[in-house]
């Protein structure tokens, strides 16, 4: 059994053509078989080698590798249309079905492009000697043209709403229908999972197979990824690419099991590794119904995941972000990152928001916010209570989780302010935001040095405003 993605490299990688991949990619690799990237780079105006190597590393990095294509080759290679249509492979088939009258030569004039001169089944060489354009078209046939697909059952075209098509265009390259047809073929290709947008180019494909007396491979349509107004996922919804889900942090394990969940069936379990539901996976379980994409569950599912995994593995992925996002990170024990990695992730959805909400963690450069500063850094109670947690944790020893939770209910217990009072004045002081892990876990991370030099810091932003204030009364 053999399966096959074929991107075309004129942008970065939909969301839904990751959907796609995995779906053929899960298959292939439930059925032992073989599982083929293709890169169907015939559009020579908005093909790029950057886009061609973007797909591939979010392909991987999706975790969805490849037994065959461009870059580690294969025994029905080359792997690009580009460098297939150099080799002659699709004009070699196209001859052969206008000997067999199944299609012809068209000649356009010169000024007006799209007028037709003349249809032949002999080659046009005067035509072509004085420049004019000439393609290979395709002759449809009088009847109807059916296949069954996997998910919409029996499906049947009336020829007649078909018209004559071009299979090799005036410089040379395929198009597409025609490439798809030649390629599945020659790389035995036995199964085609696409998008149902294609549904309307199937008949042509198989009026080719059965022209040239080729096996038909089994096709599932699978339906669109929507958008919220039920029109297919596009940039008009916001971003759509992988490359941005992975740049705002989401896992790609995230990623996965979220798109495997638009339209898969894969019983009550909604958090999981695709790559253990391998065996389970079964076309016929794939719905027939449109799917709306909802950024706020992938973030839910996304978030499941950062907490269901080791730590170890999520400070890995959190630091592969840094460096692939361009974030800036001081050079920090271990140790430290683990903790501060295992208090905020309780709290956030991506690595992106880790990365924000541990900021005050790893950097003294954070700012207070406005509500900590208004509501509990001005108050009249704030400078005898800053002065007082300096002087318990300077004398504190015991800097665990239990000691500074000591020291706190200790500040609570003077009578200065209310218990949470206290304890919001403490944490804006130490992160200069109002919402952060626990309070008592966050002292004992930052520890006895950073803690007294924070509230240092707050005491005197505090002395500041007041002169500020005063002095523009």
């Amino acid at each position: 059994m053999r399966l096959r993605f074929a991107p075309s490299p004129t942008g970065y990688l939909h969301v839904g053509g990751a959907r796609t991949a995995l779906f053929n990619w899960l298959y292939a690799r439930r059925m032992d078989g073989k599982f083929i990237l293709r890169i169907e780079d015939t559009d020579l105006q908005r093909s790029t080698k950057e886009y061609e190597q973007a797909i591939l590393d979010a392909l991987r990095w999706c975790g969805l590798d490849w037994d065959e294509g461009p870059d580690v080759g294969g025994p029905y290679g080359p792997y690009r249309q580009s460098e297939r249509t150099k080799a002659g492979i699709y004009s070699e088939y196209a001859k052969k079905l206008v000997e067999m009258g199944r299609a012809y030569y068209t000649v356009y004039d010169k000024i007006d492009k799209k007028k037709e001169l003349l249809r032949t089944f002999e080659f046009p060489k005067d035509y072509v000697d004085q420049g004019h354009d000439v393609t290979i078209t395709f002759k449809v046939q009088k009847g109807k043209t059916k296949f069954y697909d996997l998910l919409k059952g029996e499906l049947e075209f009336d020829n007649s709403t078909i018209e004559d098509f071009v299979m090799i265009k005036s410089d040379g390259f395929p198009t597409y229908n025609f490439a798809v047809v030649i390629d599945d073929h020659l790389m035995r290709i036995t199964h085609v999972f696409r998008g149902e947008d294609h549904v309307s180019n199937t008949p042509k494909q198989i009026m080719i197979y059965e022209a040239l007396g080729w096996d038909i491979p089994q096709f599932m349509h699978i339906p669109l990824i929507l958008g919220f107004d039920r029109t297919p996922l596009s940039k008009r919804h916001g971003a759509t690419s992988v490359e941005h889900f992975r740049r705002i942090g989401i896992l790609s394990r995230g990623l996965m099991n979220y798109l495997a969940l638009l339209g898969w069936s894969v019983g009550e379990e909604e958090i999981f590794d695709v790559k253990e539901k391998v065996k389970h996976f079964n076309p016929s379980t794939i719905s027939n119904k449109g799917v709306i994409f909802d950024p706020s569950k992938l973030e839910w599912v996304n978030g499941k995941h950062m907490r269901l995994m080791n730590i170890e593995e999520l400070l890995e992925e959190f630091n592969d972000w840094i460096s692939f996002a361009g974030k800036k990170m001081p050079q920090v024990e271990r140790p430290y990152m683990l903790r501060v990695v295992q208090v905020c992730r309780e709290k956030v959805n991506t690595l992106a928001q880790l990365y924000d909400f541990a900021y005050p963690f790893f950097f003294d450069d954070y700012s207070f916010e406005e509500q900590f500063v208004s509501e509990y850094l001005l108050s009249p109670f704030a400078e005898e209570l800053l002065k007082k947690a300096i002087d318990m944790f300077i004398s504190l020893e015991d800097w665990s989780v239990a000691g500074t939770e000591r020291v706190c209910r200790d500040l609570a217990g003077l009578g200065i302010a209310s218990k949470n009072k206290v304890f919001q004045t403490l944490r804006g002081a130490v992160t200069g935001r109002l919402v952060t892990p626990g309070l008592f876990e966050t002292l004992s991370i930052l520890g006895k040095q950073k803690t007294t030099e924070r509230l240092t810091r707050a005491l005197e932003y505090r002395s500041t405003k007041i002169r500020e204030r005063t002095a523009q009364t």
